[in-house]
């Protein structure tokens, strides 16, 4: 079977784990300082807190920000639910945002009528937008600040597909996960992301209160040393509500060494969609389907094709499996499942109902090889042609 997405370890990386296996520290040793200050060299930011997961990392930063029973939380519609269920975590109300049919990314004008309706003077309660970067493409969240800032908004990046992602407009280059236009941003370690670590997280941010109160929290609210004046050096306190947030130092050690390969992934999965973006965008393909639109700064955690009719989707789905090819739906609009269904507004999401319809996540990391890209493409033309 050729997956839709498979983690990619080389033997540098089990040599990484495998020193931090021998050493004195399996935990709450030097190897999480170390990743960490490699994560804030890479995206060029003040402080990294490197974490148990990408949900975590959501979690963690939404807490920082005071996020409670008070708070709005606007999230897009097509993305992981961890993006949601955080602000659902800390008791906050979630805002569904539409989404561009095309590319999945929030949709403005859907922010700008939300926004509408709960500007301070008539929801005087603290807001928290989560942009998602999907699939690699970079969230315009140059604009999403725009018009929040003023309001006096927060805004976390939910960066988990695009570390390395660059989007260059009037002579401008915004960066994700670089935090020029939000107050933290968050990543994920999971095996088929850019950075593998197992299972990890990180928050990414220039602002020292966010940092400070992430870094407390991820560790039980704990606080230590907690008087460096006290007569006993162990001493601490617990001055939070906190949750065990850890990450390892062997998932560190593996995270720091698949982060020193990012630039080389990312090279690789732009290959990847390059030779994707020549076969779909010509004849029959075109006639039957759509591809992202190819930029250079996408960073390619997923190649999302989308079929132009309505049922053609899960058709090729299942006639892809029946040929060895693992494909995926990124994502099921959070609205239609069961727990937030009686939690939202009954209103229309016409962009996030055509994106589900037509999306089709097919095979793309660094480890696909030609043949098996090659296979994907003959056998994505010999659906089409049954489609006549």
């Amino acid at each position: 079977m050729i997956p839709y997405s498979r983690q990619s370890i080389t033997d540098e990386d089990i040599l990484a784990v495998s020193q931090t296996l021998k050493s004195d520290f399996l935990t709450q040793g030097p190897a999480v300082p170390a990743f960490e200050d490699a994560l804030k060299n890479q995206f060029s930011v003040q402080h990294a807190i490197a974490c148990s997961s990408g949900t975590a990392a959501l979690h963690l930063a939404y807490a920082s920000l005071g996020v409670d029973l008070n708070t709005i939380g606007i999230v897009p519609t097509i993305t992981f639910a961890a993006t949601a269920n955080a602000f659902r975590y800390l008791g906050a109300t979630v805002k569904f945002c539409d989404v561009d049919p095309q590319t999945g990314l929030l949709c403005l004008e859907s922010l700008d009528a939300i926004l509408k309706k709960i500007s301070p003077k008539s929801c005087p309660c603290p807001v928290v937008i989560s942009p998602v970067s999907l699939a690699g493409a970079l969230a315009p969240l140059a604009e999403v600040s725009q018009r929040v800032n003023p309001l006096g908004f927060k805004v976390i990046e939910d960066a988990s597909h695009s570390p390395g992602a660059f989007k260059t407009s009037n002579n401008r280059v915004d960066k994700s996960a670089s935090c020029e236009h939000t107050d933290a941003a968050c990543l994920s370690f999971h095996p088929v992301k850019h950075i593998c670590s197992g299972e990890g997280g990180a928050i990414l941010t220039n602002d020292n209160s966010i940092a400070k109160k992430a870094e407390k929290l991820r560790s039980h609210g704990i606080e230590r040393p907690y008087d460096e004046g006290h007569e006993t050096p162990w001493f601490y306190k617990q001055t939070a509500l906190g949750w065990n947030y850890r990450m390892t130092d062997f998932q560190a050690s593996l995270g720091k060494s698949q982060l020193g390969r990012l630039d080389e992934q990312l090279a690789t999965r732009r290959e990847i969609a390059q030779k994707y973006d020549q076969a779909f965008t010509s004849a029959p393909f075109n006639h039957y389907l759509d591809c992202p639109t190819p930029t250079s700064g996408h960073s390619w955690h997923l190649y999302v094709l989308r079929f132009k009719q309505k049922g053609w989707r899960d058709k090729a789905h299942k006639f892809l499996k029946e040929k060895g090819i693992l494909t995926q739906i990124h994502y099921i609009p959070l609205y239609k499942h069961p727990y937030y269904q009686p939690l939202v507004e009954k209103v229309a999401f016409p962009g996030s109902e055509e994106y589900f319809d037509s999306c089709l996540s097919i095979p793309m990391f660094p480890g696909l090889t030609s043949e098996e890209q090659n296979t994907v493409i003959e056998e994505i033309g010999h659906f089409i042609a049954l489609l006549g």
